[in-house]
């Protein structure tokens, strides 16, 4: 089934002002026509009188002088072959006989009764003229043909410079329209590039009147929105800055409560004890990083060298006996990631994605780390079932299945640096085996 077509206003505008125009014009051309058949109808009418009465004393004078009146009598054409004689005549008795008529008429009477006027039937009309105290009529006939032709050339005469000018009107409306609502487009373009991490106040110039109100009202609704999120934001940061000391003195007393007690149920609650410390330790970590993140941090107007920065954060787990043993750091030699990136934002973000892997990595299996020239990957093979589906992996607090503590705030956080240093966050799984999957997370810039 497919999808709706999206309403437009310009689009919109420009038919039904079209459609509008056209409909003018043509009630104004059926008007114009209206009136131009009604006016040569007129102008046929007093061509056909005047010339039956003053065709009537001629032939009146023309038939005393005639001796012989028993038969019709045809008169000759003064000149052979002139094309377009569009007016008869016939010249009859009381009776309706015919006693003359014109040459380019058969002597058969016409329909047209023997009264003074006018008369019209499917292929003429007709004026009689009465002479001689009513005993002779003289009718001079025109072809309705001859009207109907005059007609459609009058009204293709009225339509030809409608077809120039309709296209025309229709060009300029749509110019006019298209102008009018790019001011329209304008706005909502600015609009369109506001989101959490650009908050910044609309201020376009030579705004229409009609549009200043909205202009105000979504600069008022992102003050709003801006407001809420700093609140938020630095609620989760001092939140996280203020746990931090104490969780740090909580682990420290129960790693000295375990040094001095003996195996049993009270040792085994201070191991479930600690375990909880260190999961709130590192839920706290990841609420300050994703402060940060939700504070914009990732673009900077400096070019930093991301290789040199990703050298600093393997060699930190390249250090450490757990993940230094599993790593495997493939970085081709003079190799350089220069971007306009903020060294912070991109070092939190190669963090989350090594650690991401560390967690879900199957047992005995390595991670591999690979600085491209677009960016990074980690790759790391991992159990089909502890998989989600990637939209989900990159929403805040939803985590694979794994008995590795976690927050399910990692790719959360990477996702949203990733888009504010100008990248891309690319998750994929292949199955190598039934229950065995390699799963890749990268970092891909754009085009610098």
């Amino acid at each position: 089934m497919s999808m709706p077509r999206p309403r437009s206003i310009a689009r919109e505008l420009r038919i039904s002002l079209g459609l509008t125009l056209l409909a003018f014009w043509l009630l104004a051309a059926g008007l114009a026509f209206s009136v131009m058949q009604e006016e040569m109808g007129e102008v046929f009418d007093s061509a056909l009188q005047e010339t039956a009465e003053r065709l009537a004393p001629l032939v009146i004078d023309d038939l005393y002088t005639r001796e012989d009146t028993s038969a019709p009598r045809k008169l000759t054409a003064l000149r052979e072959n002139v094309p377009d004689e569009y007016l008869t005549y016939q010249v009859r008795d009381g009776s309706g006989r015919v006693l003359l008529h014109s040459h380019n008429v058969s002597a058969d009477p016409y329909e047209a009764p023997l009264v003074e006027g006018f008369w019209s039937g499917d292929e003429k009309r007709i004026f009689t003229v009465a002479a001689v105290s009513g005993s002779i009529f003289v009718q001079v006939a025109d072809s309705l043909d001859h009207r109907r032709e005059a007609s459609i050339e009058g009204v293709t005469a009225l339509l030809m410079p409608l077809l120039l000018l309709l296209p025309a009107s229709l060009i300029a409306v749509s110019w006019f329209v298209r102008r009018n609502v790019s001011e329209v487009d304008r706005l909502k373009r600015v609009i369109g590039l506001r989101d959490s991490g650009n908050l910044a106040p609309i201020d376009l110039k030579d705004l229409p009147i009609e549009l200043e109100p909205i202009q105000q009202s979504v600069n008022l609704l992102i003050k709003r929105v801006d407001d809420a999120l700093e609140a938020e934001r630095s609620l989760t940061a001092n939140s996280a800055h203020e746990l931090r000391t104490p969780i740090a003195g909580a682990l420290a007393q129960s790693q000295l409560l375990l040094s001095e007690l003996q195996d049993g149920q009270t040792r085994d609650r201070a191991r479930q004890v600690d375990a909880a410390l260190r999961k709130l330790s590192v839920l706290t970590e990841k609420l300050l990083q994703l402060a940060r993140a939700d504070a914009g941090i990732g673009k900077s107007a400096v070019t930093s060298d991301l290789s040199t920065i990703l050298d600093i954060v393997m060699e930190e787990f390249l250090r450490n006996r757990q993940s230094g043993s599993v790593l495997h750091y493939h970085r081709p030699e003079k190799m350089v990631l220069s971007r306009e990136v903020d060294p912070d934002a991109f070092a939190i973000a190669a963090r989350n994605l090594v650690e991401n892997a560390l967690a879900y990595r199957l047992p005995d299996t390595h991670v591999d780390v690979h600085l491209k020239p677009d960016g990074l990957r980690v790759s790391n093979l991992t159990s089909t079932k502890t998989l989600l589906a990637p939209e989900k992996l990159r929403q805040r607090f939803v985590r694979g299945h794994s008995l590795h503590p976690g927050s399910g705030l990692g790719l959360a956080i990477v996702e949203r640096l990733a888009t504010q240093m100008g990248a891309q966050l690319e998750l994929t799984a292949t199955p190598l085996a039934p229950d065995q999957s390699r799963f890749d997370a990268s970092i891909v810039f754009r085009d610098p």
